[in-house]
């Protein structure tokens, strides 16, 4: 695609294997991954994918994709260069291509509180605030104050947290997938740094308990059920350690399935489908998986 390369301010790799772009560490090879540098190259490449016909997905930082064949023929397209952090007073300005687990720690050492419970979630701050990541009772809309998106007319528009219709695990942004997050704006309060630190700590310690972070994985497979804990319906149907390839249900928390070394989209794909399926015929349940197959 010689038109591609010639679009400026843009970093491209070819047949590259997208393992090391996310948490499952699943081997994919893409075709192109490319890496706009600005929002100008972001335009010019959206309309040359457009005008092409080229298929094409925004990833941030795959920690909830699961690349299920063994190639992706087509152009993945990474915020990495969107990654810039700026703080005025309790107001964050991040771009979306920036680490949540990062700015978590670095709004920790300016004493900022608010962004605790991101300090264990791997994700980009765009791709958190598109799927409204959460944990220990907070998420991205208690936080979120604006969001800047490249709309499908490639104009940028802002976007209030209001307008962003946030709830369990979701937002407004998860279902336009040709609007891209750009930038997120957060209002944090002011707290005393080493209790902050303290909080994150705790709750680390948690989490190394809790949960296989030993192991590849993209952290919890379903969403809770209203009223109900995924990983009990889970564990009853004695799916605990239930291996399909080399993608096995965890041993420590069975709403987690981890990659053992040499799993397979297709491995960790069939045993979601199998969780799902049993978790209906047995309690007419259905289960919504967090995790986004990309095929």
């Amino acid at each position: 695609m010689k038109k591609l390369k010639e679009i400026p301010n843009m970093e491209i790799l070819e047949n590259i294997d997208v393992k090391d772009c996310t948490t499952f560490k699943v081997s994919c090879i893409a075709r192109y991954l490319v890496k706009p540098k600005d929002k100008e190259a972001m335009v010019l490449l959206f309309q040359f994918l457009k005008e092409m016909c080229i298929r094409y997905k925004v990833i941030g930082k795959g920690s909830n994709l699961i690349f299920v064949n063994k190639t992706f023929d087509g152009v993945l397209i990474s915020l990495d260069y969107f990654d810039y952090f700026k703080v005025e007073g309790t107001k964050v300005i991040v771009g979306a291509g920036y680490s949540l687990m990062k700015l978590s720690l670095e709004t920790a050492k300016l004493g900022l509180s608010g962004l605790e419970f991101a300090s264990g979630i791997p994700g980009s701050v765009g791709g958190s605030l598109v799927n409204n990541a959460g944990a220990y009772g907070s998420d991205m809309s208690k936080v979120v104050t604006s969001v800047k998106v490249l709309m499908p007319n490639y104009e940028v528009k802002t976007f209030t947290k209001e307008e962003l219709k946030f709830c369990y695990r979701s937002s407004f942004l998860q279902y336009k997938q040709d609007y891209v997050c750009l930038e997120v704006e957060f209002t944090l309060e002011k707290g005393s740094s080493e209790e902050i630190r303290k909080r994150m700590q705790t709750r680390r310690e948690k989490r190394m308990a809790a949960q296989p972070l030993q192991y590849p994985s993209a952290g919890s497979v379903f969403r809770n059920p209203e009223g109900m804990s995924v990983w009990t319906l889970i564990e009853n149907l004695g799916f605990r350690g239930k291996k399909v390839g080399g993608a096995q249900v965890s041993e420590v928390h069975t709403n987690f399935i981890i990659n053992t070394g040499e799993a397979t989209g297709k491995d960790i794909k069939e045993l979601i489908l199998e969780i799902q399926e049993a978790v209906k015929k047995e309690y007419n349940i259905d289960l919504v998986c967090e995790q986004e197959f990309v095929e």
